[in-house]
């Protein structure tokens, strides 16, 4: 869906444009080049991620243009000397874009791992340029925010989890593209209005301290609100006295029977919520309302809301807000996007890789795909190959940063491909699933994976490695660009 209604082709870094000119200038601009999209490493020291973002990526690459508004503003651009940064020729190139990319993406909802391609990019090199910090922006805190809230719904055993985090986002964008991640993450519901209309988000909310706070007596709060809105009454308790505000609730409760309607709940912000959900609970179950939900928040997080539970806590819904919406144990995912082949027009794919002083971060060559190789249980390993690598005998795949560690695996075991078509030349090929599908699916991807790569303290390493020949490819490059032979 289309949320602004202006050229975002300038959500970009002006050295992507530097480059764009460069290569335009020097006459390269047209040649055929290959990048990818991935990540070196699970964020909140967790054993998987969930990729998240494509749905905005495709929206963004359907209305990819620049517009006269963009061109001119370039146009004011100089350089050091006082004189245009780009010259009248580009600018009027950039005017005339057309994006002609092909792009292969996995699905947003999909289990993914570190350097593992979450998009493949090919086309003109100075288009994939261009695109590559969009991409980055829009997948990379996605992916992130929807990885938080998969661990934290992991966390409640199937407890329904409320995101209520926009009042803490990084702005407005921000705040809606989590609470869209955050969804897809397993998220029951939103407190952001403008998410639940655009995305299609449930919405739930009721009232804040400052209600309860602008009446004389909690009592009467409970009950105003109750007579203005009977059908949505879940009563903030804690303003003042915790338990004395769970018997206020109650009493509210029976009130509200009498009208023809039922208290949803109760709702606990502050103090020990553990001990406070068990003594609330017992006031509910003796008042009647053994049904009533008892609603927690506070800077919740996975690790509290486990310990929470294995405290014997009885809440049975859980709101979160600055821990899920902001990333707040880890801001950012670190996503990184590679050339790894170039070839002139009716030439042969040549290979690049990136080297560094550091493993991590040397980049992996070749046009990727990754297979993922599976049981009638779960899966049992992934595979990050060159397209052009016939597998039908199975394949070995090497740890990147342990090359003695491998797995064989048989020709007979099950796989899927996990990138998709998603444009060609351009033009979108890709059946964009709904929100309701893609959160289906991230729930799925989720129980086809050993428990262990989901444990939040020292998770098991899923197997993902380079296929073999690849990794030999690699190693041939690194060592030929060191001058090793």
């Amino acid at each position: 869906m289309l949320i602004y209604n202006q050229s975002l082709a300038l959500l970009t870094d002006l050295y992507q444009l530097t480059m764009a000119y460069g290569y335009w200038k020097t006459g390269a601009g047209q040649q055929e080049s290959v990048f990818h999209l991935f990540f070196r490493k699970n964020p909140f020291n967790g054993g998987f991620s969930l990729a998240c973002g494509l749905n905005t990526v495709v929206s963004y690459l359907e209305n990819f243009r620049f517009d006269e508004s963009d061109v001119e503003y370039l146009g004011t651009l100089t350089g050091t000397d006082g004189n245009p940064l780009f010259e009248s020729g580009f600018l009027d190139y950039l005017r005339d874009l057309k994006f002609t990319c092909d792009i292969d993406a996995i699905p947003e909802g999909t289990v993914v791992f570190p350097n593992e391609p979450l998009i493949r990019v090919k086309g003109p090199i100075i288009q994939c340029q261009i695109l590559e910090t969009p991409l980055l922006n829009i997948t990379n805190f996605q992916t992130l925010i929807a990885t938080k809230a998969a661990r934290m719904c992991i966390a409640t055993g199937g407890e329904p989890v409320l995101e209520f985090g926009l009042r803490r986002a990084q702005g407005i964008d921000g705040g809606l593209a989590a609470s869209r991640a955050a969804y897809i993450g397993g998220c029951a519901a939103t407190s952001n209005v403008l998410a639940g209309k655009i995305f299609n988000i449930p919405v739930k909310g009721t009232h804040a301290h400052s209600w309860v706070m602008s009446f004389d007596q909690e009592l009467e709060a409970f009950k105003a609100y109750a007579e203005a809105m009977p059908n949505n009454c879940v009563f903030l308790v804690d303003t003042y006295d915790t338990l004395e505000g769970v018997k206020h609730a109650i009493e509210v409760g029976h009130w509200l029977r009498t009208q023809g309607h039922e208290m949803i709940g109760i709702r606990l912000d502050s103090g020990d919520l553990a001990y406070l959900s068990i003594e609330a609970r017992k006031l509910l179950d003796e008042g009647g309302f053994p049904n009533a939900t008892i609603v927690a928040s506070n800077d919740l997080d996975e690790t509290i809301i486990s310990s929470l539970k294995q405290q014997g806590a009885k809440i049975g819904m859980w709101g979160v807000g600055t821990k899920l919406i902001t990333g707040y144990d880890q801001p950012a995912l670190g996503g990184v996007y590679k050339l790894s082949a170039v070839r002139s027009e009716g030439g042969e794919w040549v290979h690049k890789v990136k080297l560094s002083e550091q493993s991590i971060k040397i980049s992996n060559p070749g046009i990727q795909q990754v297979r993922r190789y599976y049981t009638a249980t779960e899966n049992i390993g992934d595979a990050i190959y060159d397209v052009d690598t016939n597998l039908s005998g199975g394949c070995t795949i090497v740890d990147p940063m342990d090359p003695t560690r491998m797995k064989k695996i048989s020709a007979d075991v099950r796989y899927r491909d996990l990138l998709v078509p998603v444009f060609r030349n351009g033009q979108c090929v890709y059946n964009i699933p709904t929100i309701e599908e893609t959160r289906s699916l991230a729930a799925q991807e989720l129980t086809g994976f050993h428990y262990g790569v989901k444990r939040f303290v020292n998770p098991h390493a899923y197997p993902v490695g380079l296929e073999k020949s690849l990794h030999t490819l690699k190693t041939e490059l690194v060592l030929k660009a060191r001058g090793v032979k």
